[in-house]
């Protein structure tokens, strides 16, 4: 196990860095197609996503390219372990700026290239302070091999931004908290249907969290961020999304984390109206389309699932503009506009 994530931990540094296309001859081919854990790997549009960092995020590419090489103390990649359902593997790069995910699902991969991507990269072009999550590279396997048809190892990753850049340094990183937030009112088939002893507590525990307090805003920063997500979440209904989450972050106000690219308020840190917390969110996991056949199958037979258990509306079964309409309640529910007390 400790070389599979090594090997998969190399070919995507090697990607990243990799200065220009990752030609194959025939006999290197052949050769590939025997590999079973390390993949070659190369970035897909690399001409837009470039433009994203430079031009809207506002990433520099020597500083983002030096977050994936080696600094002699540590790999660039450390990994970060099993964090759900869809059999995904996680890297952090050794400061934590960025999260490399595998995504081995077909149909979210190629919903991701096929339909979302330059739709993707218009709307952040248009909303540069968009919550959506910044992904900032997609890389794969553009050669087959025995790793990938047996799945030993992933051949579709995306880079994102790490919420949770600054902790490591900060005096008080034993106090921040994070919420992976849905709609809990759903039932949630992948959770409520495995048996137990297939998965771990903590595994099933990662599906949904319940924030129990109040996220106490200014009424010019409450104000703004719902105009915002209702953007977003039009955005990812537009494109028949659903089963998406609120990734919320929270550490004391004394904390000053540095952030990469662009300072928008949600990434740098939102000081809550009460003087007691920072805040930082994003929207993630937009990759599951209602109209791909894959959800349509899995719709089908969770509703006939649904009509012998009975056990209430479930995730993937609803359209785009019920799950955007029950995510906005779920915000709402957790935003407060906070008037401190007089003195």
């Amino acid at each position: 196990m400790a070389n599979r994530q090594k090997a998969i931990a190399r070919a995507v540094q090697r990607a990243i860095l990799r200065s220009g296309p990752a030609r194959l001859s025939i006999i290197q081919r052949i050769f590939a197609f025997f590999r079973i854990f390390y993949l070659t790997l190369i970035r897909y549009e690399q001409e837009l996503f470039y433009n994203l960092r430079k031009e809207v995020w506002k990433l520099p590419e020597e500083e983002y390219l030096a977050c994936f090489k080696d600094d002699g103390k540590s790999p660039a990649l450390e990994q970060m372990g099993d964090l759900g359902f869809s059999g995904s593997t996680f890297f952090r790069t050794s400061n934590s700026a960025f999260l490399v995910k595998s995504v081995p699902r077909h149909f979210e991969h190629s919903f991701f290239r096929n339909d979302l991507l330059r739709p993707y990269y218009e709307y952040m072009q248009k909303y540069p302070e968009s919550l959506l999550v910044w992904i900032t590279d997609y890389i794969y396997a553009p050669y087959s091999s025995i790793g990938s048809i047996l799945r030993t190892s992933p051949a579709h990753h995306i880079i994102m931004e790490n919420l949770l850049y600054g902790k490591d340094d900060d005096d008080n990183a034993g106090k921040w908290e994070t919420y992976d937030l849905k709609p809990i009112n759903y039932f949630y088939p992948e959770r409520d249907l495995v048996p137990e002893p297939l998965v771990s507590e903590d595994t099933i525990s990662r599906l949904a969290d319940k924030f129990e307090d109040k996220v106490r805003l200014t009424r010019k920063n409450y104000e703004a961020v719902k105009r915002m997500l209702d953007k977003d979440t039009a955005f990812l209904a537009s494109a028949d999304i659903v089963d998406y989450s609120l990734f919320l972050v929270r550490f004391p106000a004394s904390s000053n984390p540095g952030s990469l690219g662009r300072k928008t308020q949600w990434r740098v840190g939102v000081t809550s109206a009460d003087g007691k917390w920072k805040y930082r969110a994003i929207v993630l996991d937009f990759f599951w389309a209602k109209h791909t056949l894959h959800a349509q199958a899995m719709t089908g037979a969770v509703q006939t699932f649904n009509l012998i258990g009975r056990q209430g509306p479930m995730s993937i079964t609803t359209t785009a503009e019920e799950y955007r309409e029950k995510f906005l309640a779920m915000v709402e529910e957790m935003l407060e506009v906070y008037v401190p007390p007089e003195q």
